[in-house]
């Protein structure tokens, strides 16, 4: 079967979606550059994060919670975190559906057995070319 016919569009096509909202809202700031180069970063970031299987979130974890006080920040930090998902709402529906579209995207490459790198590149050049085409629209509308 050709490659081609086994990568998920769907998904794909939700992840160049929900980055050209990204883009949009980005270009509609009017950000500077480096605002843009600090999203591509960590677009980039979550991406490795997301795709590659060697981070193991266990470990993490094991880490955070080796002592009490290592506990008692990661509860302080939860907390913080809580409120402000309450108080930036539309900011934290906007990050769930971009992490969601992601995490889609990488389960159906995952699910017809292609490569981790092919599925890494393939979400970041769809996730690049959303904020792009994002920023583009609401340029030209």
């Amino acid at each position: 079967m050709s490659i081609l016919k086994k990568i998920p569009w769907f998904s794909l096509t939700l992840v160049l979606l929900s980055y050209s909202t990204l883009g949009w809202v980005i270009f509609e700031e009017k950000a500077h550059w480096y605002i843009w180069l600090i999203t591509v970063v960590t677009i980039l970031l979550s991406l490795i994060c997301v795709t590659n299987p060697w981070l193991k979130l266990n470990q993490c974890f094991s880490i955070l919670f080796k002592s009490n006080a290592r506990t008692f920040g990661v509860t302080v930090l939860a907390a913080l975190l809580f409120f402000l998902m309450i108080a930036w709402f539309r900011v934290f529906l906007d990050t769930l559906l971009i992490l969601c579209a992601t995490i889609l995207a990488k389960i159906d490459f995952q699910s017809v057995g292609l490569k981790p790198a092919l599925a890494f590149g393939c979400t970041f050049l769809c996730s690049l070319l959303g904020l792009a085409l994002g920023a583009f629209l609401n340029q030209q509308i």
